[in-house]
């Protein structure tokens, strides 16, 4: 396969045990998905660095040899963890640029971009934390935040549902990951009366309408994934993260509607990505997946 019609997966990786988390749930996905994998080392700059006051000059050939450490050791973990499935191709690179436009642009023509949720190391004192962030508003393809392990990463997948075109790319991409997984489904719809006119029952009726016709098409592409509808009155992201409680990934669209709106851009967005205890992938450009 090809990688036009099979794109690389592509994971920031700086020596950090948050990046190499990241790694190994890359790796993962990748052998489940026959792709290639993509470590990327970004030097950057230490944002506290000022030419002249900062005392001596960055030392970029240490830097570059020490980011090539970091990628041969993030390499051998990786082709470690996707042993288990498949042997997968693993390719690294040390880019001299701060880490959001190099991964930016790397994952333009990934099959999808995976970060820790933070971390320091080679990164130079940027919290991964904002570079997720910035990535999950601005990248092209999907992104996936990984925390620590110190989840037990389980069933289901979660996936939030608004009847939008990214809660169309939220679907599939979940239902993928649970049929490769052996995972079942959750899919939830959050309403609240704050937002529409219409009285609480047909609120309620509508919402379970949108969710069975959102995920119709996908019960009979997947029949071995198990799927739970849930509809709920409630603020979109603390039901999310409530059906997650024992999830091992979630799913946003990009952009939603009604009670998912603004979810990768906005409160929602920013409440998931941060208190998720599992990973999280935001749906991005249909195209590359």
């Amino acid at each position: 396969m090809s990688v036009l019609t099979n794109p690389p997966v592509v994971v920031g990786a700086d020596g950090s045990e948050q990046s190499l988390v990241a790694v190994r749930w890359a790796a993962e996905y990748a052998a489940r998905h026959h792709a290639r994998l993509e470590l990327i080392y970004a030097i950057g700059t230490p944002v506290d660095f000022v030419p002249g006051l900062s005392g001596p000059p960055l030392d970029y050939d240490g830097l570059r040899k020490h980011g090539e450490t970091v990628l041969a050791a993030a390499a051998d973990i990786a082709t470690e963890a996707a042993a288990a499935t498949t042997s997968i191709d693993v390719t690294t690179a040390v880019v001299g640029a701060d880490p959001i436009p190099v991964l930016r642009d790397r994952g333009s023509s990934a099959r999808l971009l995976v970060v820790g949720s933070r971390g320091l190391g080679a990164f130079r004192r940027t919290l991964l934390g904002s570079v997720s962030t910035a990535l999950a508003r601005h990248a092209t393809c999907p992104v996936a935040v990984i925390p620590d392990d110190s989840h037990e990463w389980r069933d289901p997948v979660v996936v939030g549902v608004d009847g939008s075109e990214g809660s169309a790319r939220a679907i599939a991409i979940a239902f993928e990951e649970a049929s490769s997984r052996g995972a079942g489904v959750v899919a939830v719809h959050a309403w609240s009366e704050f937002n529409r006119y219409d009285p609480r029952p047909d609120m309620q009726t509508q919402g379970e309408a949108l969710l069975s016709e959102s995920i119709a098409g996908y019960r009979e592409k997947y029949p071995d994934v198990r799927v739970k509808q849930v509809v709920v009155e409630d603020r979109p992201a603390r039901a999310l993260l409530r059906a997650a409680e024992s999830a091992q990934l979630i799913v946003l669209g990009s952009h939603g509607r009604g009670g998912f709106a603004g979810m990768t851009l906005g409160s929602v967005s920013q409440a998931v990505l941060h208190t998720a205890e599992c990973p999280l992938i935001i749906a991005r450009d249909l195209g590359n997946q």
